[in-house]
């Protein structure tokens, strides 16, 4: 029995049903938390939104679209994989211009692992950040005045 409720439903995306199944105190029977793959990739956006260099997420080559920081959608571009008590993060990324990329990133998996590890007690077993695209200052504001002249 101790064996299933280590168990995880593994789904593979945030946003599905994968979970991680804790058991916190072996003492009590039938108790356990479980974690869905969700929750780990909000934390892993939280933490992405506060790293200098670090712009924004993307929904990757397939989306095509860049999905920027504090909008509604906070797991797209992050994939979860829960194994047992292990996580693997993967995560879309663009970067800002001039930032020095290893730097940013570096700090990134950083953080990603000890805030996650911190707040689930999940081990961070892998972080693998694709570097996306990268954010030029101004070129927002071109594009939005094109917009505006059309």
């Amino acid at each position: 029995m101790a064996e299933e409720e280590k168990k995880v439903k593994n789904e593979g995306k945030a946003g599905g049903s994968g979970e991680a199944v804790l058991k916190p105190d072996p003492s009590k029977e039938g108790d356990s938390i479980r974690i869905s793959s969700e929750v780990i990739a909000v934390i892993t956006s939280i933490i992405a939104s506060d790293i200098p260099g670090i712009a924004g997420l993307s929904g990757g080559v397939v989306g095509g679209l860049a999905e920027r920081l504090g909008r509604r959608d906070m797991t797209r571009g992050i994939k979860v994989e829960v194994n047992e008590d292990k996580v693997t993060i993967d995560l879309n990324v663009i970067v800002e211009y001039g930032k020095p990329i290893v730097d940013s990133t570096d700090k990134l998996k950083k953080e990603i692992r000890s805030n996650v590890e911190k707040t689930t007690g999940l081990k961070v077993e892998a972080i693998n950040i694709n570097v996306q695209g990268i954010n030029v200052p101004g070129e927002e504001e071109k594009e939005g005045e094109a917009e505006e002249k059309k």
